[in-house]
């Protein structure tokens, strides 16, 4: 029998350097990341476990971020960190339109997390997946970004609100994930694993800037602020000569107004497509969505729209998005 031929050269510098990778990016995020147990009131009006997962230390002095569907049966509970240091917590804000939620650690000195920027991400980048699964403190898993762009429906009573950009990903997923970190190569968290879609199919929601507003919300007011406008839509393609004229190939066609709403009262009708709010351009419903922040509430909103061949100007006044 023939000696089994040595590895090539280059293959086990590459090798080397994959695992190099993921062990500065483990040992960057251990301390970071911590166990959540959620405690509910029992029929006995005794404290029970409701629910477990995951969450990222934000800032030393006690705030870590996690998904709010982790944090719904409860609003307090206990994290366990690396260390072993056990401690309890409370919900300062939960927002299940965008499933994230904020905790305040009730002592400090946590080891907060780098954020980075998943608007930066690429198809067939390395992320690496930090969290809890099934019990099992501390768990890496690693794969790539298997698809950006999608999109993830997230509910609070009756309004439902589809949360854009979502990160896909085939890194191991597995319950108690959820609330966890998504990293990139350099360690920063790039997203805030939320779901699992299925077989080898994992899904987070995006760090970036729009996240991080929410974030900042819910640390300072414990709730976020949206405008309502009362349109629903999809996108649609621009005939060539408004595609040509506005520099874009689609915008979004309003396929309902809501009986009532702050659009109806704008003059706003089914079949207009809405290319500009507050001239910032609109190819699909999340353009509009992302600028319906708190600060468009009771102020006129400047919408253009196509309308029969001809683009109109119309002006709105949001109101405030009441969530269930």
């Amino acid at each position: 029998m023939s000696p089994e031929p040595d590895p090539d050269p280059d293959d086990a510098a590459l090798l080397d350097s994959y695992s190099r990778t993921l062990t500065g990016v483990a040992a960057s995020l251990a301390q970071s990341v911590a166990a959540v147990t959620v405690f509910g009131r029992g029929r006995d009006g005794g404290r029970r476990p409701a629910g477990s997962g995951s969450a990222v230390a934000v800032t030393a002095d006690g705030y870590l971020v996690t998904s709010a569907h982790v944090v719904a049966g409860g609003s307090d509970g206990e994290i366990a960190l690396a260390d072993g240091r056990v401690m309890g917590y409370q919900v300062t804000g939960r927002d299940p339109l965008s499933d994230l939620a904020v905790l305040q650690a009730a002592r400090g000195d946590l080891t907060p997390a780098t954020l980075g920027d998943a608007d930066r991400l690429r198809v067939g980048q390395l992320v690496v997946a930090v969290g809890n699964p099934l019990g099992l403190a501390g768990s890496v898993t690693a794969g790539v970004v298997s698809a950006l762009g999608r999109s993830l429906p997230a509910r609070s009573g009756g309004q439902i609100r589809v949360i854009d950009d979502v990160i896909q990903t085939d890194a191991a997923l597995n319950p108690g994930n959820s609330g966890g970190a998504l990293a990139d190569s350099a360690a920063r968290v790039v997203g805030i694993n939320t779901a699992l879609a299925g077989m080898g199919l994992g899904l987070a929601v995006p760090v970036n800037a729009t996240t991080q507003r929410i974030i900042g919300a819910l640390m300072r007011e414990g709730k976020v602020r949206r405008a309502y406008l009362g349109v629903a839509g999809a996108p649609r393609p621009l005939p060539p000569r408004w595609a040509e004229q506005l520099g874009r190939r689609q915008g979004m066609d309003v396929v309902e107004v809501v009986a009532g709403s702050p659009a109806e009262s704008a003059g706003i009708r089914r079949g207009d497509i809405i290319v500009e709010v507050d001239a910032h351009p609109v190819e699909r419903p999340g353009d509009v969505q992302r600028l319906l922040v708190g600060a468009a509430i009771d102020r006129f909103v400047v919408l253009r729209v196509l309308r029969a061949g001809s683009l109109r100007t119309l002006t709105a006044i949001p109101d405030e998005l009441k969530a269930a």
